[in-house]
C-alpha cells in the first residue's frame, strides 16, 4: 500500500506544514519597543526592575527606556548611570506611562491607574493579598494587560522571579533573626550560631522550598543547629541533598513542632501556598511558650502568615513583640536589600524585552512561551487567573482559549 493511500503521507504532509506557518508568522518582525520605568510610589519599595546594565543591553538593541528621574536612587543606581547606559530621565511620572510596557515592581497604586493609558502593557508584583476588587477593576476598564511577576513560569514549571528572590529571602531571613537576636532590647542579645564551648543557636524552619534551603545553608554556616518540618517527603530529601548534608527533617506534625519550639532561638516561616494563602502552622499556645527573647520571622506573610500572632509590618517598623517573642513580619522582605535584589531582577527583565522585541510585540512572544503567559492575570482586560476570579467574584477566561481566540 503506498503511503498516499495509507493516509500517512496526508497525515505527515500537514505536520509538517502547520510549524512553517507559525513560524514565519512570527519570524523577522523585529519591533522597537519603549520600556518605561516609574519611580515607585510605595515608600517601603526600593527595588527597581532594571540596571543600568540591563538598560544599555536594551537600548543598543534598537528599543528606548524611559526612566523617572530618582527611580533608582533607593537601590543606589543614579540617574547620570542610566543616563549614560543609553536610558532617557524624564521629569515627570506621567511621561514614563506613555511607554508601551511600564516594568514596576509594587503593584500599581490608585495615583498610577489614574495615568494608565488604554491597552497599557504593565509588569509588576500582584500580592493579591493586598488588593481590592477595585484594583482589578480599575484596570479591567483601561482593557489593561497586567503580567504579575509572582506567577510568571518557565520551561520547568517553576517560578523564576520568585525562586532568585526566595534565595536572596531566605539569606536575609536568617541575618534579620541574627540581627534581633543579638539586640538587647527585643532578642536575648546573643550571636546566632555556635562556638567551641558554647551551644548553637537553636533554628526551626517551617517550610523544605527555596527560602528554606538558603536558610538552612545561611544557619548552618554560621554554626546553628538547625530543624526544618515539611509535609512533602521529597522537599525534605531534596533539601539534604542540596545542602549535601543529613540535617534533623519532619514532617509538620503539630505536637512535635510545639515540642520544639519551647527551646528553639529562632523560627523562620517559609511555608508557600500554590493557592495563595498559607496555612497557619504555629498557634497561639505554641508562640506563648517559646522562650523570651525568641525571634520569629514569618517569611510567609504575604500570603497571610504561617504563624497565629504574626500580623504585617512593614521597613518602617518592622517587628513587634508578643508574648516576649519578637516577630518580624514584612511581607516585601527584599526590598530590604534592593541593590542586590535589582540585580536579579534585572537578570531575568532584561533577556525577556530582547525576547518581546524578536517576538513583534508582546502577542508574538506569548505564542512561543506558554510559561510566561501563566503570569497574565488580565488580557486586554479580561481576568484570566482563576484565582483572582473566584476570590474577587470576577468572571475569568482562560488564557489558551484568549491566546487560541486572539491568533
Amino acid at each position: 500500500m503506498s503511503s498516499e493511500k495509507s493516509g500517512f503521507f496526508k497525515f505527515s504532509h500537514i505536520e509538517d506544514l502547520m510549524p512553517q506557518e507559525e513560524k514565519l508568522e512570527i519570524r523577522n518582525r523585529n519591533t522597537q519597543l519603549t520600556i518605561g520605568i516609574p519611580k515607585e510610589v510605595l515608600e517601603t519599595e526600593n527595588r527597581i526592575s532594571l540596571i543600568p546594565d540591563a538598560v544599555q543591553l536594551i537600548v543598543q538593541n534598537g528599543h528606548r527606556v524611559l526612566i523617572e528621574t530618582g527611580a533608582g536612587d533607593s537601590a543606589h543606581f543614579s540617574d547620570n548611570e542610566y543616563s549614560e547606559a543609553g536610558g532617557e530621565i524624564v521629569k515627570r511620572a506621567d511621561e514614563v506611562f506613555n511607554a508601551d510596557i511600564l516594568i514596576k515592581v509594587a503593584p500599581l497604586m490608585p495615583e498610577e491607574i489614574k495615568m494608565i493609558k488604554k491597552r497599557q502593557i504593565v509588569f509588576s508584583m500582584l500580592n493579591l493579598t493586598g488588593q481590592s476588587v477595585q484594583y482589578f477593576k480599575s484596570l479591567i476598564e483601561k482593557k489593561v494587560t497586567a503580567i504579575s511577576f509572582e506567577k510568571i513560569k518557565d520551561k520547568t514549571g517553576a517560578f523564576p522571579v520568585i525562586r532568585s528572590m526566595s534565595k536572596l529571602v531566605g539569606n536575609t531571613a536568617i541575618l534579620i533573626a541574627s540581627e534581633y537576636l543579638s539586640n538587647t532590647q527585643f532578642g536575648k542579645g546573643m550571636i546566632l550560631g555556635g562556638f567551641s564551648g558554647i551551644p548553637p543557636t537553636e533554628v526551626v524552619i517551617l517550610g523544605a522550598g527555596t527560602v528554606a534551603e538558603n536558610a538552612s545553608r545561611t544557619a548552618l554556616g554560621m554554626g546553628a543547629s538547625v530543624k526544618v518540618f515539611d509535609n512533602s517527603i521529597y522537599k525534605l530529601e531534596r533539601l539534604q541533598r542540596n545542602l549535601n548534608q543529613r540535617i534533623y527533617t519532619s514532617i509538620i506534625q503539630p505536637k512535635l513542632i510545639g515540642e520544639v519550639l519551647k527551646t528553639s532561638d529562632v523560627l523562620i516561616g517559609a511555608i508557600h501556598s500554590g493557592d495563595g494563602l498559607a496555612p497557619c502552622i504555629v498557634n497561639e499556645s505554641m508562640v506563648q511558650n517559646m522562650r523570651s527573647g525568641s525571634v520569629i520571622v514569618d517569611v510567609s506573610i504575604d500570603q497571610g502568615g504561617c504563624v497565629e500572632t504574626s500580623q504585617l509590618t512593614d521597613h518602617k517598623n518592622p517587628v513587634f513583640k508578643k508574648y516576649d517573642v519578637t516577630h518580624y513580619c514584612v511581607p516585601n522582605m527584599a526590598s530590604r536589600i534592593p541593590h542586590t535584589a535589582s540585580l536579579a531582577f534585572s537578570n531575568f527583565f532584561a533577556p525577556t524585552i530582547l525576547k518581546i522585541g524578536i517576538g513583534g510585540g508582546l502577542e508574538g512572544f506569548l505564542r512561543t512561551d506558554y510559561g510566561f503567559c501563566q503570569g497574565i492575570y488580565l488580557l486586554n482586560g479580561i481576568v484570566t487567573n482563576k484565582q483572582v476570579g473566584q476570590q474577587f467574584n470576577l468572571p475569568y477566561q482562560d488564557i489558551d482559549l484568549l491566546m487560541a481566540a486572539f491568533g
